[in-house]
């Protein structure tokens, strides 16, 4: 099972009592997923096409229960996917579908699938001015036709809506949890999307899926923690490379002046230091200081060497490598 069915069969499981929370989550579903069936003496009906039993399962008994409309669950399978089962649920023509029809007008203003006018300016319409139906139909938007990438792999998580006003009403609720989505456009179809793990992990609080937010949180550390890691390994072989540089260029010098004038003819200080580096060409400086008799600071051996490839160069040296 992917990740997106795991978050999906977690929700389905959430048993809400509220029956004005209800009734938007299906409202939502419906929304997302459905098509409205237009039958004998101008009554509607609705079609809404999932791919996962317990979706289907939920949706069918709240259409029952509470809403009291005639429905049915019909399941074909798909070539197109892998075989899977399509399941239908299907509400034919009847006159209690004005019920659904009535709240999906408020989604907004206008023709409740081809909604022609934004959201007022004023705020949410009076059926989702609560939280819990704020909540309720973000769930239903996500079980409708919504998608979550496996945290492994990267973070993605997208509503696919049936046009660009149902996306901003969306957009809208969540942006009531400091949740900043994105738009995109997308074979005809309007995305909301969201790409920051934090942001994911909020949405996934708000909708109720909090196992899943556990497993991404959870996720998100190892993750976080294997990038530090690489991190201080570039670090650590940089600085290796770093130092190994500086002690073949500083042996080189040495060397030079050692065939050029004799490291005999140098000042006391500066032969031991020399000696020092010729015979541990790869020891840090830190580590070299330490060796010198008195011992040095990291800042006094660097001087010292840089003094040693001072006089070289003005013997003629000419530093071949790469600083």
């Amino acid at each position: 099972m992917s990740f997106s069915a795991e978050v999906k069969d977690q929700l389905t499981r959430i048993n809400t009592k509220k029956r004005c929370c209800n009734q938007v989550e299906t409202a939502a579903f419906l929304r997302m997923s459905g098509n409205v069936l237009l039958g004998a003496g101008g009554k509607a009906g609705i079609s809404a096409n999932t791919t996962n039993a317990a979706i289907a399962r939920r949706y069918y008994k709240l259409c029952k229960e509470l809403w009291q409309l005639e429905a049915e669950l019909l399941v074909h399978k798909n070539a197109k996917l892998k075989k899977n089962n399509i399941f239908t649920l299907r509400i034919p023509p009847q006159t209690a579908v004005q019920r659904l029809l009535d709240l999906f007008a408020q989604i907004p203003d206008g023709n409740p699938w081809s909604v022609s006018q934004k959201l007022p300016a004023d705020g949410l319409p009076a059926a989702f001015q609560g939280e819990c139906c704020r909540r309720a139909y973000l769930r239903g938007a996500f079980l409708g036709n919504g998608f979550i990438n496996h945290p492994q792999r990267s973070y993605h998580l997208e509503m696919v809506c049936q046009d660009i006003y149902h996306a901003q009403f969306i957009m809208t609720l969540m942006s009531a949890y400091a949740l900043q989505p994105k738009i995109n456009q997308r074979k005809g179809q309007t995305v909301v999307y969201l790409k920051e793990s934090e942001q994911i992990s909020d949405f996934l609080n708000v909708i109720g899926a909090h196992h899943a937010l556990l497993e991404l949180e959870n996720i998100r550390i190892y993750k976080d923690q294997i990038n530090a890691a690489n991190r201080r390994a570039n670090c650590d072989e940089a600085n290796t490379d770093k130092v190994v540089n500086t002690g073949v260029r500083q042996n080189q010098a040495i060397h030079f002046l050692q065939k050029k004038v004799g490291l005999e003819k140098l000042p006391p200080n500066l032969q031991e230091v020399a000696y020092l580096r010729l015979n541990h060409p790869e020891t840090s400086l830190k580590e070299l200081g330490t060796l010198a008799d008195p011992p040095l600071s990291k800042s006094g051996m660097f001087h010292r060497l840089k003094k040693l490839e001072a006089i070289a160069e003005e013997y003629g040296y000419q530093d071949k490598t790469e600083s």
